[in-house]
């Protein structure tokens, strides 16, 4: 553990700086991509010095947590944070991919989201559908293969379409894998996965002696992946929590915040 943490510094330190630094709109951006010689950022032609790509996570997960909170500081509406952390997101995702990651995930909304206020909700659904859709060119440009994952039981028919089109559209790719967490319970996975099992033995399906960890990460919701543990998990904001993302999946995960 001691090993991969050391190879994993010099990635957090990269990672993070792309996730906690402010937005800025697109001409600010740009002129402010290089702060010093050992600072990277989307954009920049080669690989950060000392980073090897054999030691790279092959999975990333991100909380993008304090979209709120920097909106208010920030004396903006509480849409445009979250606007401003969508765009941060798909920035994040494509160095990700462009370091070798293979597989990228974030947690966008929470079951626990659904307490908000009901205006805040059905801006966030209607920001998820209008990005979903207006980069399902862009994934296939890039052969990334979505996945949208959690319960969805509650989001909108137009919202549960849409990423319908975008997993259909997406899903023979291979190599790079960006899965979207809405409607998302770490307990609700966990509780799913239970039930799945007691049904096939009541089935004949499974027998007592078949249950193991593997079966069992089998009937998660991250089955979607080759990689359903993350190697790193990093959230933004200073909170120093999970808040019931990937319970069962996190269990030898490093934890950045």
């Amino acid at each position: 553990m001691l090993s991969l943490l050391w190879f994993l510094l010099p990635l957090l330190s990269l990672l993070l700086l792309l996730c906690l630094r402010p937005y800025f709109p697109a001409k600010e951006y740009l002129s402010y991509k290089k702060i010093d010689e050992e600072t990277y950022v989307v954009g920049d032609e080669e690989t950060p010095k000392g980073l090897g790509r054999e030691p790279m996570p092959r999975h990333v997960a991100v909380i993008m947590d304090g979209n709120r909170r920097w909106a208010k500081q920030a004396g903006l509406l509480t849409s445009q944070g979250h606007e401003a952390g969508a765009k941060r997101l798909m920035e994040f995702v494509e160095l990700c991919f462009t370091l070798g990651i293979d597989t990228v995930s974030d947690f966008a909304f929470s079951t626990e989201n659904w307490g908000r206020e009901k205006i805040e909700v059905d801006c966030l659904m209607s920001m998820f559908q209008q990005y979903l859709k207006s980069k399902i060119q862009y994934f296939q440009s890039e052969e990334i293969r979505v996945s949208v994952i959690g319960n969805l039981a509650k989001i909108p028919e137009s919202l549960l379409g849409t990423i319908m089109e975008t997993e259909e559209a997406t899903k023979s790719y291979k190599k790079k894998h960006f899965i979207v967490a809405i409607d998302y319970s770490g307990r609700f996975d966990i509780l799913h996965a239970c039930k799945s099992i007691v049904k096939k033995s009541e089935q004949g399906l499974i027998r007592e002696e078949d249950v193991d960890e593997t079966l069992f990460e089998r009937e998660l919701q991250t089955k979607c992946t080759e990689f359903p543990s993350p190697d790193l998990l990093i959230r933004t904001s200073g909170e120093q929590r999970i808040s019931n993302f990937f319970l069962w999946q996190l269990a030898y995960t490093e934890l950045f915040f």
